[in-house]
């Protein structure tokens, strides 16, 4: 256990350091651009590592690569390894980085291994040689990257960058704040929706998918959990084609096939990338009371099972597409702006309604402020499940507002107990062994009769009331406590002002 810690630390200083010193790199250029130029370059040194450490075996020919030809492409497409020209291998980039050429060597460099890629055509930065980079520091951050994977280390390399990726895009979705938010769900929220879902197998589906990293979550689960990582399938779809790239660069960087991540710039409901898919997994963190979504077009779309979504908001347009798209028995969850819970607007009560008394909602998780970059307005987590076997009239409700802690003035997480007190609440009431009870002002389990009671309300404050305060509190002592704190106060003051009136005397005369 020891070893393990001290394993991540080790890996925590090397994506510390190795942010602080690119970032020290970055100078005048804006985060938003720098980020393609950093996160290129870790990416390629990702498939120039996969391709060397395959080339080494093939030219050693031993055992069934006997007579392999390590410079044959249908060596490395047979093993799942990109082919990496000579010209775009990590050596020969890292021995031009003190030329004033290299942004153009970098360049040629993406585009050539496009060119022997299909899969990765129109995905990678050509950012290199732009004026506003300086080519000393391109070379520095060559160098820079350089250092992730050396002697010993090589080995376990792919794991390390794929680690330092991750912690990258969200440093730099941190440099952008409200930007930045567009492209990364926070890290802790991404693991408890993925704890809550426990995706071991099947198909897992992000209609609106960011970098990837609830894909990339999803997969660590499985790990984890020593399950296959070949067990689960990802299907996804992203209208920001900048962001699509981050997605396909993130989810190769950690070996996991994206063919089935789409991108088109009318997005998921004007042109569903994966019209036919019926997932075991829905998991999601789409935009936030988007108004600008084309509903006006989509008045009778065949989503629209539990009633037509107003054209000013896409949030009862999303829930239904995520519940379109799950197989029986399948379960969803996602992000929602907490207005959603409430809101009686356009029809979107009756949508609510609907979907309660079906029996679909799970569990609801209401969210501390500040969790996420670009927005402050307040969240919540939506659980959906088909087909329940268990708790069929009943809705799970977490009230997780007290939670979390601030990293900076602006930004809260959640940590590890945060995570696992939600989690463990989740599945022992899921569980119909699970030692699940309700705790006031934290969880409670509802009827449907109940919330229709009120309303059909789904804010977990409504249900789960207020703490209960400690009993052995003493106001009388309490009270005298702070009357003692005052009255010295007061004592101090008035010293204080004798040795001014005191001082003051003496300057006088």
């Amino acid at each position: 256990m020891a070893k393990a810690a001290s394993t991540k630390d080790e890996l925590k200083t090397i994506e510390t350091q190795m942010w602080k010193a690119a970032d020290k790199l970055r100078k005048n250029i804006d985060a938003a651009e720098y980020k393609h130029v950093v996160l290129g370059l870790i990416f390629l040194k990702y498939i120039s590592d996969a391709f060397e450490d395959l080339y080494e075996k093939l030219s050693a020919g031993e055992g069934e690569l006997a007579d392999a030809d390590p410079e044959d492409k249908d060596e490395y497409k047979a093993e799942n390894v990109f082919f990496v020209p000579p010209s775009a291998r990590w050596s020969f980039l890292q021995s031009h980085a003190k030329q004033t050429t290299i942004g153009k060597t970098v360049d040629e460099a993406m585009d050539a291994i496009e060119r022997e890629n299909p899969s990765l055509r129109g995905v990678l930065p050509k950012v290199f040689a732009r004026g506003n980079l300086d080519q000393t520091n391109l070379g520095g951050l060559i160098d820079l990257v350089s250092n992730i994977a050396m002697g010993d280390a090589k080995a376990k390399s792919a794991d390390i960058l794929g680690r330092v990726f991750e912690y990258f895009l969200g440093e730099f979705a941190l440099a952008e704040g409200k930007k930045g938010g567009q492209f990364y769900t926070p890290e802790s929220v991404v693991k408890v929706l993925v704890d809550m879902l426990r995706p071991y197998k099947g198909r897992v589906f992000d209609p609106c998918c960011g970098s990837g990293g609830l894909f990339v979550q999803s997969e660590k689960f499985v790990e984890a959990h020593q399950g296959k990582i070949n067990d689960i399938s990802i299907y996804g779809q992203e209208s920001n084609q900048t962001t699509w790239r981050l997605a396909k660069m993130n989810l190769a960087i950690r070996g996991i096939d994206s063919s089935q991540v789409k991108w088109n710039n009318e997005g998921s409901f004007l042109n569903n990338a994966h019209k036919d898919l019926k997932a075991d997994y829905v998991i999601a963190n789409p935009p936030f009371n988007d108004s600008d979504w084309s509903g006006e077009l989509l008045r009778n779309d065949g989503r629209w099972k539990f009633g037509t979504p107003p054209t000013g908001n896409a949030n009862y347009a999303w829930i239904q597409h995520f519940l379109y798209h799950l197989a029986p028995g399948g379960k969803a969850g996602f992000v929602l702006s907490k207005g959603a819970l409430t809101t009686k607007s356009s029809g979107e009560w009756d949508i609510r309604k609907a979907i309660i008394e079906a029996g679909l909602v799970d569990c609801i998780v209401n969210l501390p402020a500040k969790l996420f970059l670009n927005t402050q307005i307040p969240a919540s987590l939506w659980f959906l499940t088909r087909e329940k076997t268990y708790r069929r009239k009943e809705i799970l409700f977490i009230d997780a507002r007290e939670h979390g802690h601030l990293i900076n003035r602006r930004t809260r997480v959640f940590s590890g107990d945060d995570i696992a007190e939600i989690t463990k609440t989740y599945h022992n009431w899921c569980d119909p062994k699970g030692e699940y009870e309700d705790v006031k002002g934290f969880c409670k389990s509802a009827s449907v009769e109940e919330v229709a009671a009120l309303d059909y309300v789904l804010t977990p404050g409504r249900y789960v009331g207020l703490a209960d305060i400690e009993d052995d509190f003493d106001f009388g002592e309490r009270f005298a406590s702070l009357k003692a704190e005052f009255a010295g106060q007061l004592e101090e003051e008035a010293k204080l002002n004798k040795l001014i009136a005191e001082n003051l005397a003496k300057v006088i005369v």
